[in-house]
């Protein structure tokens, strides 16, 4: 088969080249100390050691946006679900007190139209930048008839390092620790198949329709709004150490999908439980309004959004102040919302979560 005949299949190949070529310096801006090759190899290399590592344990993680991205692609914004896919994969790098090194992408669709990819990849370079870590490789797929006309789907591969003494696994999280939580920006990447059933019920499926919680944007707008990335500040946060000279934070929960619920209690020793206070922080406006629309219960909304809190942090209680400030400084909002305390029954416990919703 010629290339003439496999265009006429509906694959491109000059296109897909085309794309590596405009992507080339959307992946140079994110270089950094490691980066051993560029875009268009067979394979990327990467040199830990000259990272600053001295023994050094690899961690990885992969992830997606999820159904997200049918927003995007019906509203045709798609500059921020790159930045989404980086951040689901490097949030949950940095809770085991990882650094993320490197990042490779996955890209699919039905026919490749070089402008929208070429926004979705940007997004991944910003998401990139803000964590740090090198966009280094990833693969382009054009596959007619598995997906439908502007459709596609994105996937995000992150590797990262970290000391083998500075492993952050939980073991160290003990009764009386403070807990942290650091805002979200909204619903991040997580419960998009209910919020969409909503958006159905409630507005008729019209994302371009003006938000009704905030003024001057469409609900595509707020909904598209992309997941935070708290890498930076985590990783300079983590560099404390209390009075004794241990590390002042002694854990963290990404929360993701299964909401507070699921995700704190993941990194608790087996003999401990977490113990909130809905009143100390502050729930998203989107949040609050699809509750108020739904009828989703606590638990419903405890266990598919964040509920506000995008990351938990535990730290030693005289070491909060410190880790406060410097999360503050490096420009996160941060609540004081619960306490480590011995598990006699659930690992989560919520006083007041009513005050989310009032």
């Amino acid at each position: 088969m010629t290339e003439n005949a496999y265009k006429k299949a509906g694959v491109d190949i000059e296109a897909g080249a085309a794309l590596v070529e405009d992507i080339k310096p959307l992946a140079a801006r994110t270089k950094r100390s490691g980066v051993m090759s560029g875009l268009g190899g067979f394979g990327a290399f990467f040199d830990v050691k000259a990272a600053g590592y001295e023994d050094p344990v690899i961690v990885s993680a992969t992830d997606g946006v999820g159904t997200k991205l049918k927003i995007a692609i019906d509203s045709g914004i798609h500059d921020t679900v790159g930045i989404d896919l980086v951040a689901m994969c490097v949030n949950d790098l940095v809770v085991q007190g990882a650094e993320p090194l490197f990042f490779l992408d996955y890209f699919a669709t039905g026919k490749l139209e070089n402008g929208v990819a070429a926004k979705v990849i940007s997004g991944i370079s910003e998401g990139c930048l803000q964590a740090g870590c090198a966009l280094i490789g990833g693969e382009t797929a054009e596959m007619p008839g598995m997906y439908n006309t502007g459709d596609y789907d994105l996937a995000g591969f992150s590797v990262g390092a970290v000391e083998r003494d500075d492993i952050l696994d939980g073991s160290a999280i003990s009764d009386g620790d403070v807990i942290l939580g650091l805002a979200s920006s909204g619903v991040h990447s997580n419960g998009f198949s209910l919020v969409r059933k909503i958006v159905a019920d409630h507005l008729e499926n019209d994302f371009d329709a003006q938000a009704p919680f905030e003024d001057g944007k469409s609900m595509a707008q707020v909904l598209l709004t992309p997941t935070k990335i708290y890498v930076k500040p985590l990783l300079a946060a983590l560099k404390l150490t209390d009075s004794y000279g241990d590390k002042a934070i002694t854990g963290l929960a990404h929360i993701t999908g299964g909401g507070l619920i699921e995700n704190m209690p993941r990194v608790l020793p087996e003999n401990m439980a977490v113990h909130l206070n809905g009143s100390t922080w502050a729930m998203p406006p989107v949040m609050r309004w699809m509750h108020d629309v739904s009828d989703l219960t606590e638990h419903d909304m405890l266990t598919t959004f964040n509920c506000g809190i995008g990351m938990a942090v535990m730290c030693k209680a005289d070491s909060a102040a410190k880790v406060i400030e410097t999360l503050r400084q490096n420009g996160e909002t941060v609540f004081e919302i619960g306490k480590v305390v011995p598990r006699k029954g659930e690992a989560f416990i919520i006083d007041e979560a009513a005050a989310l919703w009032s």
